[in-house]
Formats: structure tokens, sequence, C-alpha cells
């Protein structure tokens, strides 16, 4: 098994979403993006419970490009504070190696 990170995001609008998948597949930040479906959401914001429907992104790249692609997202992601988050996970070889070839520089 080889390292490949899964970088997770959620915007509030399904075109946004498409938006930041497009822009990282375009730019060989991520080998690969999917928009999921609706979620509702609920979270503290500005001294509140706030619930609302979102969209998730999964970005699957080389650890090399996680820095790259994790500021790509903050500079086009619309909220003051964007939940990034970045998981290391173990893929089979052949996955891994497509991964790593698609992100190259």
């Amino acid at each position: 098994m080889e390292e490949i990170c899964v970088v997770t995001t959620v915007v509030d609008e399904r075109s946004i979403a498409a938006g930041l998948a497009d822009a990282a597949v375009v730019d060989h930040l991520a080998a690969c993006a999917q928009v999921g479906g609706q979620v509702d959401s609920t979270y503290w914001w500005q001294q509140r419970v706030e619930t609302n429907s979102e969209w998730s992104v999964q970005f699957k790249t080389a650890p090399g490009r996680v820095g790259a692609l994790v500021e790509q997202i903050r500079a086009n992601h619309p909220y003051d504070v964007p939940e990034i988050l970045v998981n290391r996970v173990e893929s089979n070889p052949d996955y891994a190696a497509w991964v790593h070839e698609q992100t190259r520089p």
C-alpha cells in the first residue's frame, strides 16, 4: 500500500463546489475530485447555532501537493473560516501511482 491524501471541504452552493473541484484538477493539484450530495450542517457561528445545507468536495492528491491544494482552496473558498480537512490514507499501489502521476507539477 502507498500513501495518498484526501482533502475535504464544504461550501454552500453546488456550483462553487464544482468550481473548486475543476480548478484543482485542471491545475494538477488533485488527480480527481468528487462533489458529494447536499448535507445539513449544524455549527456554532457568531455566538449562535446555525443549520445550513452544504455540498462536500473530496480531492485525491499526492502528499507533496497538499500545501498548494490547500492554499488554492483557501484562496477561492467563500467562507471566512473554511473547513479544510487533510487525511493521509493508504491506497493500492496502482491507484496511488495514478494519483502521483496526475498531480505532478
